[in-house]
């Protein structure tokens, strides 16, 4: 029944708003089409708003699950036009709170025991109220000062339906739309659908905050309050209580007498460092959760909370994002698409010359410009608008990352008008590419991977030897050509005698560099024991068979 309600309440909104606008009619067929024209909604007057803002409108209308999808689908310029994603931009997620009675009673459920008990202090107005939960300020017994965060009471249920009516609305357009099945609209669903159900399970959110604290121990540059995990469960967090201003209020950062440049340009640093030195990034990083700690003006630092959201790339993600970016930085345009190609985000098939020269006209007319004017997340986005006419795939691993850093962008910009992300970046992206390439980086992957290679190299002439055995005997016709089988076993020998020839040499010339920048002895002093003797067993192995 309450299903049955939800959908007729969406209905209600979709003819009030006139969404029908929205749906691409001239591709239905033919029978969807008579229904959509002959159905009720045109009885509605058509709102004086732009399409863009009535589905605004709409979705905060319809509630804060809506309002949060609408949040992520702004940042899929792959997937609406600028007039319709801007809109989206300015969704506001403030939702009344619920009575912190309930409050009160979902973490006596989740804790087992009284919250007089749990707490020295606990205040039942709460501090602030969002979509998934709403926040509590309280105190322990041992006087520390904590914020409890509670599950608001039936929204898994509430989820559950409107996720359903989504998958319902997507599937119908990846069927009947031309631009669906590239598009992937059940996917941009599944990976929502994620990404709330994430945010209701606080131990989980309790984890990330607590990998951020690790990765940004004793750093000047952002703050991560500490987990109480005894008082925590997956309806409930109770996390260290911080005080700060908050980032968007530019007047009191003013009166502090905060340095606003080295601010925001903490802000962008702060960024690619998540990206490329963790790969663990705060995705969430709107002004509502960024608070800046002042007790030092010229050096401040932020403070950030809610956890609920984090990303995460692949090693070859980061190199060819890395990658892309200092190409663009040098206008190699050439290369810029023989990356897209080789990392998959574009079809093998695509002509390298005309996709670098879609990508020279999108950007020539940006880089007449200083750079200081130039966003960065909106050259990211014209240039995934590009790569769309060909043919280039949604990549959900760089959804977040995208919204990241326009978050991070806006931020920067708001604290200092002049920021020039693009030079701050640049120093921090060619150094962490020649830390990744560069002989340190090789010596480095040489002695993480040293043990795994040890350990599997005796085998593989074994494995290889049976498994051409196995092919013989399953395969008449190759049976009948032994010879090849013996080429295909030299080959494997001579490729693994130039393996151990290659890795001979990235070992010698790694140390050769170290050794001319007077670095090898800190290395020798940094290394422990068994690395000495895995790099021992190496050598033996390496030079065993030189042949």
């Amino acid at each position: 029944m309450r299903r049955l309600q939800r959908f007729f309440r969406i209905a209600w909104v979709f003819c009030r708003y006139r969404l029908d606008g929205l749906i691409p009619l001239s591709e239905l067929p033919l029978g969807l089409k008579l229904v959509f024209v002959l159905a009720p909604w045109h009885l509605f007057p058509q709102p004086k708003l732009s399409r863009g803002d009535r589905l605004r409108v709409a979705l905060e209308e319809l509630g804060p699950i809506f309002v949060k999808f609408g949040q992520i689908l702004s940042t899929r310029r792959d997937l609406l036009p600028d007039d319709m994603a801007e809109p989206l931009r300015n969704l506001q997620d403030r939702v009344p709170p619920f009575p912190g009675s309930q409050a009160q009673a979902i973490i006596e459920k989740s804790l087992g025991a009284p919250v007089s008990q749990l707490f020295n202090a606990f205040e039942q107005t709460p501090m602030a109220s969002a979509s998934v939960a709403q926040v509590h300020s309280a105190t322990l017994h041992n006087g520390k000062a904590v914020v409890v965060k509670v599950v608001r009471p039936g929204i898994e249920r509430t989820i559950r339906q409107d996720i359903a009516l989504m998958y319902l609305m997507a599937r119908s357009l990846q069927r009947y739309w031309s631009e669906g099945p590239r598009l992937r609209p059940v996917e941009v669903v599944e990976d929502y659908e994620n990404t709330i159900y994430d945010e209701l399970d606080m131990q989980r959110e309790g984890a990330n905050a607590s990998q951020l604290k690790r990765n940004f121990e004793n750093s000047d540059l952002i703050y991560i309050p500490g987990i109480e995990w005894d008082y925590t469960t997956s309806k409930v967090l109770v996390m260290e209580r911080i005080w700060g201003v908050p980032i968007a209020d530019t007047e009191a950062l003013t009166a502090a007498g905060v340095d606003m440049k080295v601010l925001a340009e903490k802000g962008v640093e702060i960024f690619f460092t998540q990206v490329f030195r963790d790969s663990f990034f705060h995705a969430d990083m709107h002004p509502g959760n960024i608070f800046v700690d002042v007790s030092n003006p010229a050096n401040p630092r932020y403070i950030a909370i809610d956890f609920g959201i984090v990303g995460t790339l692949a090693p070859d993600d980061q190199s060819y994002l890395a990658r892309n970016l200092l190409a663009f930085f040098k206008r190699d345009y050439r290369q810029v698409a023989q990356l897209h190609i080789q990392s998959g985000w574009v079809p093998s098939h695509t002509r390298v010359n005309e996709f670098e020269a879609a990508i020279r006209s999108v950007c020539e007319p940006i880089f007449e410009r200083p750079l200081k004017d130039i966003s960065f997340g909106q050259f990211l986005l014209r240039l995934f608008q590009t790569a769309r006419r060909f043919e280039m795939e949604v990549q959900p691993q760089l959804v977040l990352l995208q919204k990241t850093l326009l978050n991070v962008e806006g931020l920067g910009r708001q604290l200092y008008p002049d920021l020039d992300l693009w030079s701050t970046a640049q120093p921090f992206l060619e150094k962490w590419m020649r830390q990744r390439i560069g002989p340190i980086g090789l010596f480095q992957t040489l002695q993480a991977q040293l043990p795994a290679w040890l350990e599997q190299t005796p085998e593989m002439p074994q494995l290889v030897h049976d498994a051409l055995l196995q092919i013989r005997g399953t395969n008449p016709l190759i049976a009948e050509h032994a010879n090849t089988l013996a080429q295909m076993q030299a080959r494997q020998a001579r490729s693994e005698r130039r393996w151990r020839r290659a890795t001979l040499a990235v070992v010698l010339v790694g140390g050769a560099w170290l050794a001319a920048r007077n670095d090898l002895m800190t290395v020798a002093a940094t290394l422990p024991g068994e690395s000495w003797a895995l790099l021992g067993a190496a050598a033996w192995l390496l030079l065993r068979n030189p042949r």
